[in-house]
């Protein structure tokens, strides 16, 4: 997919791959972040050493994710400022239990950069219904459920749409984070093959149209959901900063009470 690769751990070329990914022009960075233009030209040729307070300054213009801060700051020889704890530590897990427990009888998930699941409540449980072992197998990719032929993939009524939709957002996501990782996944989801499907249908939205619905079928019944995606605010973790709470809320009646009806049962 071209996504734009960061490999050398010099300061100076990691900060210009960056700038780059972020169509920045040198100018414009030196204004943001209130320094010369030829101050920032020698930080990206090596001429200059910028202090770990230019660091957290340029890396905070640029957007650049906490966990790629700490790799610019490493390579500018500094230490790593942002922790990497486990998404287990007992203040993330109690607000993620509580987020995923209030939004029963509706399903919701929590991923991490990479889509692997993270933590799921119970009604989450009908995305797993008739997956193979294979894909069941730790770490669980939702991006890879969502779009298997035989995973959700071969379920999705509206496969087209929903496809077309969750590969751009994956290319986008990969091309901002520098993640190879999400590179590679958007290839392989975009190889999958689905035999009798026309992946080139393309929906034109009507007048009621608000959100793309995710059009599952559940057994006898089709199913129609949106999701929300959430993050923490303000993280100053490495891990937490990855984490995204997407909860699935019902699109007519009939969903809604498909769910209800599993939980009181």
């Amino acid at each position: 997919m071209g996504a734009l690769a960061i490999e050398d751990e010099s300061f100076g070329d990691l900060l210009r791959s960056w700038r780059q990914r972020r169509r920045v022009s040198q100018l414009d960075l030196a204004i943001e972040a209130e320094v010369s233009a030829r101050h920032l030209s020698f930080l990206e040729t090596g001429r200059a050493r910028p202090s770990r307070e230019m660091v957290m300054k340029l890396s905070e213009e640029l957007e650049v994710p906490l966990r790629h801060r700490n790799r610019l700051l490493v390579a500018a020889g500094f230490a790593p400022v942002f922790p990497e704890r486990e998404a287990r530590a007992p203040v993330v897990r109690q607000a993620l239990d509580k987020i995923l427990a209030g939004h029963e009888p509706y399903p919701a998930i929590v991923v991490d950069a990479a889509w692997n699941l993270v933590a799921a409540n119970a009604p989450a449980a009908m995305f797993m219904d008739g997956v193979p072992e294979e894909l069941l197998k730790e770490p669980v990719n939702m991006m890879r459920l969502s779009l298997h032929p035989e995973a959700m993939g071969g379920r999705l009524v509206n496969l087209a749409e929903v496809r077309a939709h969750l590969l751009h957002q994956l290319r986008r996501q990969a091309e901002a984070s520098g993640s190879g990782q999400l590179a590679e996944l958007h290839d392989e989801l975009a190889a999958y093959t689905y035999p009798g499907v026309d992946l080139n249908v393309a929906h034109v939205p009507g007048p009621a149209d608000i959100l793309v619905p995710l059009r599952i079928r559940h057994g006898t019944r089709i199913l129609s959901m949106f999701t929300t995606i959430a993050t923490f605010g303000t993280p100053l973790d490495v891990t937490v900063a990855e984490l995204a709470i997407e909860t699935f809320w019902p699109n007519d009646d009939e969903t809604a009470a498909v769910f209800q009806q599993h939980s009181s049962s």
